[in-house]
């Protein structure tokens, strides 16, 4: 890609770096006093003073990762838009996140989501969650980051050791130096210069195609050809509910689950809205982040659809098997001299949020949850001087995780360690879910539920690994290849509803928890208010629900898109 860049692409990359870096310089600078200064809310929680829109900025910044531009882009190309259907659920999700879940965790102040479970539940149920976690963002999250981003380094003609290394070394330096606040301030830029990169390619690709009426009609001549999809099937978002990949049940009813855990239970994302100066400003982040998250289906997948018209007119080079690269080949081919560096910045401020965002999650957990319980008496800068080191830890470790992970990347494996988080979901959201709703719910029915549900779901993900590699042998009509042929958002829905049934048994079967120690923690104890009134927060709720209602009517069989 380097050399279709100008020295004005270059020089625009070069300063988004340089704009990233001083806000990071600003940010590590709490109130005007130097980052040494800062205590433990300063340093995790952005001294849990942030509004609204840099929150919801955040969030939608942390979640949208370089490898999910070139995924729903790809969709586009490969006419699978069911694929954007997990960007407008996320919509749903975060008015849960902001109605339901944030109330619970900025009145008990807590700092972490296992902290959370321990509130709620146990000590053990906070250690199966941090470990789980940590474990999940370093093994496949800062991974797959780190390997998105060398890619898009590669692409420019850089090599992809130099690449990862700058990637990891930028953006570990950054968070290292001012925590949350520098991530979410750095999150907010860079969620804008996302937005406005991939709408640029939007607007130049349909206008290199010559419009929306002359994309519609080149899909449905190239339909006519054998092996070409129809043109509904780019603009509908509902297949059957025997479809093997993407069945209507199990979005509406399977996707929702997975979403609850990332959305909601997640420290990834929720730790942006425990830095709300107040739940009004959490609950309106999360809102605003919902309307962001009706973009992809515009700025992400649209262009995918683009790019395979463009293809199919010979006015653009890439392979329908390996659609994901669609759009750097819009990037490449249409783009004009500065578009080109702005576009390139985008796809890096999308993979540098995810990885500054990871890095420092895990680095909040790995002081919160394990150093401080460690050591209880541990001062503020301590636990601060803690988290950096973590941070850097955590720097080395992806660095010499490389190695290993490019190996991987190579074959099935790590598909198959992404998926770990699809497989362990259910359960998670499950113990957060009832543990809200009903207060009988106990600490025993919870880590079984947990550990039931982990063995379950790491039991369907080593048997797909293992048959799909050749290493054993599946007999076609066996309970094995019938447990293996559920479609994994299908799987979602039975093993959450398995972890459910396991908590309430367990549950019912053995002595309740204290009414005390539950006041703050369920819904009976906590004394909300249920009343509802027409403020703005109300408001902007039913028009987002309203706009994703839209959004799934016009891209039906039955709606205007078809």
């Amino acid at each position: 890609m380097l050399e279709y860049m100008s020295s004005w692409d270059l020089l625009i990359i070069a300063i988004y770096f340089g704009i990233t870096l001083w806000i990071a310089w600003w940010a590590s600078r709490v109130h005007g006093k130097p980052q040494i200064e800062q205590d433990s809310a300063d340093y995790f929680l952005a001294g849990k003073n942030e509004g609204w829109f840099v929150i919801g900025a955040s969030l939608f910044s942390s979640n949208i990762g370089s490898e999910i531009i070139l995924g729903v882009s790809g969709a586009g190309a490969r006419a699978e838009m069911p694929m954007a259907n997990f960007e407008m659920l996320a919509a749903f999700i975060l008015i849960l996140l902001g109605w339901v879940f944030v109330p619970f965790y900025l009145r008990t102040g807590v700092y972490t989501m296992p902290e959370f479970l321990e509130l709620r539940y146990s000590k053990a149920c906070r250690n199966y969650l941090s470990v789980v976690s940590i474990l999940a963002y370093v093994i496949t999250k800062i991974s797959l980051i780190i390997f998105s981003g060398a890619l898009i380094f590669e692409t420019m003609g850089v090599p992809f050791w130099t690449g990862a290394i700058i990637i990891v070394l930028a953006t570990g330096f950054y968070t290292v130096l001012g925590g949350l606040k520098a991530v979410i301030y750095t999150d907010m830029v860079q969620a804008f210069i996302l937005i406005a990169s991939c709408g640029a390619v939007t607007y130049f690709g349909l206008a290199q195609l010559g419009g929306w009426d002359e994309m519609i009609t080149t899909i449905q001549q190239a339909s006519t050809k054998p092996g070409n999809p129809p043109l509904e099937r780019f603009f509908n978002l509902w297949r059957p509910m025997t479809d093997t990949q993407y069945p209507w049940t199990g979005m509406l009813f399977g996707a929702p689950i997975l979403g609850v855990w990332y959305w909601c239970t997640d420290q990834f994302i929720v730790q942006r809205t425990l830095s709300a100066r107040d739940i009004s400003n959490a609950r309106r982040g999360a809102l605003f982040a919902g309307f962001l998250k009706l973009l992809p289906v515009f700025i992400f997948f649209i262009p995918g659809v683009i790019a395979y018209a463009l293809l199919q007119k010979g006015m653009l080079d890439f392979s329908t098997s390996n659609a994901d690269y669609a759009l750097p080949a819009m990037i490449t081919g249409f783009l004009p001299s500065g578009l080109k560096g702005l576009a390139i910045a985008g796809l890096l401020a999308a993979l540098m949020s995810s990885l500054s965002s990871a890095f420092n999650s895990s680095s909040t957990l790995f002081t919160i949850d394990f150093y401080k319980q460690y050591k209880p008496k541990a001062s503020e800068k301590e636990l601060v001087w803690v988290g950096q080191l973590a941070t850097v830890a955590l720097v080395f470790v992806s660095l010499g995780w490389i190695p290993f992970m490019k190996s991987l990347m190579g074959g099935g494996i790590f598909f198959y360690l992404q998926s770990i988080q699809a497989y362990i979901s259910p359960p998670i959201a499950a113990v957060f879910l009832f543990g809200l709703y009903f207060k009988w719910m106990n600490a025993k029915g919870a880590i079984v539920s947990l550990w039931m549900g982990f063995a379950l779901g790491v039991s369907r993900l080593v048997i797909e690994f293992m048959s799909k590699e050749g290493i054993i042998e599946v007999k076609e009509g066996s309970l094995v290849n019938i447990f293996l042929d559920i479609n994994f958002l299908h799987f979602a829905i039975i093993l959450f509803v398995i972890c459910a049934v396991i908590m309430v048994i367990v549950s019912r079967l053995t002595p309740p928890q204290s009414e005390k120690s539950l006041r703050l923690v369920t819904f009976q104890r906590s004394g909300i208010k249920t009343k509802l009134v027409f403020t703005s927060d109300v408001i902007l709720t039913i028009i987002l629900i309203i706009s994703v209602l839209a959004l799934w009517v016009f891209f039906s069989p039955w709606g205007i898109a078809n």
